[in-house]
């Protein structure tokens, strides 16, 4: 079960705003990562990649449950959590391969591509929750 905080910021502000925003500040961390490797890239690229994973996982867990019974809320959050974290662990491996063998900006430029699908996700759900 989700914290209550959790549920209030995403009552507040809602929930497609709020996985909304988690999706722009992913993609703001790689562009920053894209900028250069100083230190000072990496700690931004970081900071605001911990918070849009944040934002991005508070808000998508709270579409997710919107969408079923409250009976079915606690199997339908485990099985949620175990699909994103199982593609987290392949999303690791993965991009580990790129970097040895495309570098750094490669795993930044790929970055774009889940991201770009994540966003095209959000707005047909959104235009579907408006036209009904």
């Amino acid at each position: 079960m989700r914290p209550a905080s959790s549920r209030a910021a995403s009552s507040r502000f809602g929930a497609m705003r709020v996985a909304t925003v988690g999706l722009l500040l992913t993609g703001l961390s790689a562009a920053i990562g894209l900028g250069g490797i100083e230190v000072m890239h990496f700690w931004w690229m970081l900071v605001l990649l911990g918070i849009g994973w944040n934002f991005g996982f508070l808000g998508a867990s709270a579409l997710v449950l919107e969408c079923h019974r409250p009976e079915e809320k606690t199997r339908v959050q485990s099985l949620n959590d175990f699909i994103v974290f199982g593609l987290m662990v392949i999303g690791s491996f993965l991009s580990g391969g790129l970097l040895a063998g495309y570098g750094w900006d490669t795993v930044l430029w790929v970055s774009f591509a889940p991201l770009a699908i994540a966003f095209t996700g959000l707005l047909v759900a959104e235009r579907r929750r408006k036209a009904n």
